[in-house]
């Protein structure tokens, strides 16, 4: 803990350093409030290197989040870090009792992030001191029977893929967030006082998203909200599909985009949806022929970018039509968002890649590796650069299937959403290290 005189200094320092740099903050999940993904500057078109590297001692499923020259990113092992920008290294940490893959956002000096302890935080931003904490009334994943066709089949079985938590957007001093309760908070920014609440059917983990003071989330029980930001009233939703089978093809993990009166999201049951935010009437539908899209959509330019799960796909969209424009075909698949810097698009693969690509080239500009893909990537490689999950599961019994995927992810999968600072590209993995990349 540092005294009350460094935290002046810092203070005093941080604030002189950002009297020019607001702009380049990047201080909550996708950059903004409406989701958009896209960050100042005109991104790295060439890879320079690894401007530092810091080991977070757990897998990072959480996006950073950057302000006042510092990086703010959670990890399983249950703290949340304060890292300088420029260095690397670490200015505090912040510890919970619970696995924190919520992405944090920073506003008005502090720090706002969820946890698997069933606690919502704010912390200062420049100590890490507990400001205020909110309990709900209990944080778990989507469950079902048979889920994936996992055995045993008549067990109610937590979904082995709900990595995320809900992250918080802030907007006019109110903090907005889901929960695994399956309700949607609204708590004062300054205080965590509740404002209100809104009960969807099942767990909420998707992050919401503002834009002219209507609330957008989706829920796992197949519904798109649209709330009063207000009062929490609903206006409309959306009903998305369903699969009371093996409950494979159900549930909105991706967060929305709101962009030009249109709100865009991904679903379980292979579509993009694109809805009018007014009515929540249907656009266009993007089919993904049986592939989630679990990361949230990046808008720019009149167009819509988003990634598959098991095909492994970036599409780009056109963004009134819904029609295809191109796409670019990975190995992996691709629960990572994508993050728009002038003509570059960035993106994270389960295979422990970064992608850079060149969207007005609509090619690939360069890769990056991480750590934990340079050491056990092969192992889990099959010879034409697929994933090998045979080698990795010993069988579809569910105990087998969770075992794998972190076996997997050994391989330092990129879940997290990279974002863009400064020309700088900042990104969590499953390796256990956030990488600033120039």
């Amino acid at each position: 803990m540092i005294s009350q005189w460094q935290r002046f200094v810092l203070v005093f320092s941080l604030a002189n350093l950002s009297l020019g740099a607001r702009g380049e903050e990047v201080a909550m999940f996708r950059g903004n409030p409406a989701h958009t993904g896209v960050y100042d500057g005109p991104g790295i078109a060439h890879l320079s290197g690894v401007r530092w590297m810091f080991s977070a001692g757990g897998e990072l499923y959480s996006s950073p989040a950057a302000a006042d020259h510092m990086i703010f990113i959670g990890s399983t092992n249950g703290n949340l870090y304060a890292i300088r920008q420029e260095t690397g290294s670490q200015v505090w940490k912040f510890e919970t009792k619970g696995r924190i893959v919520s992405s944090p956002a920073v506003v008005a000096g502090l720090v706002y992030f969820n946890s698997y302890d069933s606690t919502f935080y704010a912390v200062d931003e420049f100590t890490g001191q507990l400001k205020w904490k909110f309990s709900t009334n209990g944080e778990l994943r989507f469950a079902a029977k048979h889920i994936h066709g996992m055995d045993p089949a008549p067990e109610l079985m937590p979904d082995p893929f709900d990595f995320f938590l809900s992250s918080p957007v802030v907007a006019n001093g109110v903090v907005y967030f889901g929960s695994g309760d399956h309700y949607v908070y609204a708590v004062d920014a300054a205080t965590g006082g509740l404002k209100w609440r809104f009960r969807t059917g099942d767990v909420v983990h998707a992050t919401p998203a503002f834009a002219d003071n209507v609330l957008y989330i989706g829920s796992w029980d197949s519904y798109f909200y649209a709330l009063n930001a207000n009062s929490g009233k609903q206006l409309w939703r959306f009903k998305t599909g369903e699969d009371p089978a093996i409950h494979n093809q159900v549930g909105i993990q991706s967060s929305a985009a709101v962009s030009e009166g249109l709100v865009y999201f991904g679903c379980r049951d292979s579509n993009l949806y694109s809805l009018d935010a007014r009515n929540g009437e249907k656009k266009w539908v993007y089919n993904n022929k049986g592939s989630w899209v679990i990361g949230s959509p990046a808008v720019q330019g009149g167009r819509v970018y988003f990634a598959t799960s098991d095909s492994g796909l970036l599409h780009a969209v056109d963004a009134k039509s819904g029609a295809n424009v191109f796409s670019a075909a990975t190995k992996w698949p691709m629960f990572s968002s994508p993050a728009l810097a002038g003509n570059m698009l960035y993106i994270g693969s389960h295979e422990g890649k970064l992608f850079a690509i060149d969207i007005s080239q609509r090619n690939l500009a360069w890769t990056f590796q991480t750590e934990g893909s340079k050491r056990n990537g092969s192992m889990y490689t099959k010879k034409d650069g697929s994933p090998d999950y045979h080698t990795a599961m010993a069988s579809s019994f569910y105990d087998d299937v969770v075992t794998g995927i972190h076996k997997m992810f050994t391989a330092g999968a990129i879940l997290a959403s990279p974002i863009v600072v400064n020309n700088t590209v900042y990104f969590g993995s499953t390796d256990g290290n956030v990488y600033a990349l120039y």
